[in-house]
Order: structure tokens, then C-alpha cells, then sequence
């Protein structure tokens, strides 16, 4: 299919169900996160989804080894618009076959090569600014600027991720050569996405940080006094150091662009970045 111009980005955790079907409704892609569902909670939320708009959206899992194949194996099955992952490389032909476009997650153009070669129908640049979880699978974890990836991946339809909060952001990332651009920090400030005033205001007034206290694997959030008691020490591996992390309190995934983000509803945003 032909993407639009926006996606929103795939936020477990940190979103309602509807955010995915709010976002589709005003003109973006919408995005169910279903790394943290079971197989049968994922085809419900997709057929939930489905109740609340009758326009595209699209489902997100974490790749191999963190991929549960019974939740793919939905995704092959209800097959909605488009399927996204990260953190590795998910054969992209069953989903061919099925109608669905697949996009890999890479940050690094060494990553979005071996995604391309894959045959996955466009590549997600996740630039160093993007919160959440580093959709690294190669060598480290590379934090690449996002306007620098968009600009060296030229083999392979390319969706720019990391500190859009604008329509200015927006239309410099397509200059450079987006299809399109994927968009979460900013999505979390609308009053649809219903986040606590206490997260917002940690990004608001925190620098973010890419770190694997958190989890045991590097995502970016805000680096608050929990987060920065967490630093102190040597984690767990992914995904159950967040057991330890949750005994001191919530911490508060974002990208570098939340101090810059706006507090509106998911239409008017999705105006704005599209105008």
C-alpha cells in the first residue's frame, strides 16, 4: 500500500488501543503495539481496532528472539494494512503473500542493507533522537542522527523516526528523501494517547537518555532521579531487568523532541504535521 504520510509509532505500554483507530480516523497510519500481547489478546485488539475505523492501520512486534510466532502468526492471518517490527528481521514473504506491507526497523544504513535484502517493502530509520527501545540488531547500538540516515538510505523506501514533533520537521525529512516519517513523543502529549501528567512533565522537564537500566536492552527515556539511581547499577538482561526497575517506580519512555511537543488532540496534530 502507499503509506501516508504519517505513522504513528508503535508505543507499548504507553498507549490506549484507540490511539491506533484515533490516529488512522485523522488521516495518519495507525499503529496497534502488540510486542506486549498474548496471540488472543493481539486478534482482539486488531478486530477492536477494526470496530473504531474503517481505514488502515498497522500492528508492530519485536523480531527474533523476542518474537512470539503465534502472535505473527496472527498478524498473518487478520492481516491488516501494514505490519512493522524491530530489533531484528522477520521474514517479510508470509506476509507478502498475505497482502500485508512490512517495514524493518534499522539505525544504522549497515542495517537497513541487510533489512532491504531481506525484502521487506520499506525500512523505519530510527534515528538516535526516537524514544522507546533501540530497534538495533547488528553491531551495537548505533545512535545515528535521523536526518543523516535518511540521507544515506537511498535503496530502499525509507520512514524517518526520531524527534518529529513538527510539520516543519516533516517536510525537511521528506526533502532528504522520507516516504514518510513515524512519529511517537508527540503522540504521547495528545489528550487521546491519556498519559499521566506526571510523565509529561518528566519530559518536559528531564533530558532524555539512551540507557538499558531500564529494561536490560537501550531505549530512551527520561532521566529522572529513578532512572538515575538505576544507572548506578548493572542491569539484567531484557527484558527482566524491568522487574527490578518497577520495585523503585515508573519511569518514562520519550524522544528528544518532547520539550518541543504540543499538548493536542490527535486530529489536530496530524493536521499540522501533515500540512
Amino acid at each position: 500500500m502507499e503509506l501516508p504520510r504519517v505513522i504513528q509509532a508503535p508505543m507499548a505500554f504507553n498507549q490506549p488501543l484507540s490511539l491506533a483507530a484515533d490516529a488512522s480516523n485523522a488521516g495518519a497510519l495507525g499503529t496497534i503495539p502488540g510486542a506486549g500481547l498474548s496471540a488472543d489478546d493481539l486478534r482482539a485488539a486488531i478486530r477492536e481496532v477494526r470496530t473504531r475505523t474503517d481505514r488502515a492501520f498497522g500492528v508492530n512486534l519485536f523480531a527474533p528472539p523476542y518474537l512470539d510466532d503465534d502472535a505473527l502468526a496472527v498478524v498473518v492471518e487478520e492481516r491488516p494494512a501494514v505490519f512493522s517490527f524491530t530489533m531484528g528481521i522477520v521474514d517479510p514473504e508470509p506476509l507478502r503473500a498475505a497482502g500485508v506491507t512490512t517495514l524493518g526497523t534499522a539505525t544504522s544504513v549497515e542495517e537497513a542493507r541487510v533489512l532491504a535484502a531481506s525484502g521487506v517493502d520499506g525500512v523505519v530509520a530510527q534515528g538516535a533522537e526516537a524514544g522507546g527501545h533501540r530497534g538495533s540488531f547488528l553491531h551495537g547500538f548505533p545512535l545515528v542522527p535521523v536526518r543523516e540516515l535518511v540521507a544515506e538510505i537511498d535503496f530502499v523506501p525509507v520512514v524517518a523516526a526520531g524527534g518529529i514533533t513538527t510539520r516543519d520537521d516533516v517536510h525537511e525529512l521528506l526533502e532528504l528523501g522520507a516516504v514518510a516519517v513515524q512519529v511517537g513523543t508527540a503522540f504521547l502529549f495528545t489528550r487521546e494517547c491519556e498519559r499521566p501528567r506526571e510523565h509529561l512533565e518528566a519530559l518536559r522537564t528531564h533530558e532524555t537518555v539512551v540507557t538499558d537500566a531500564y529494561t536490560g536492552r537501550p531505549m530512551r527515556a527520561a532521566r529522572d532521579a529513578v532512572l538515575d539511581e538505576l544507572m548506578q547499577r548493572t542491569p539484567l538482561p531484557f527484558p527482566e531487568q524491568l522487574v527490578e526497575s518497577r520495585k523503585l517506580g515508573p519511569l518514562f519512555m520519550g524522544g528528544t523532541g518532547a520539550q518541543r511537543a504540543r499538548e493536542l488532540s490527535v486530529a489536530e496534530l496530524v493536521a499540522d504535521l501533515c500540512a
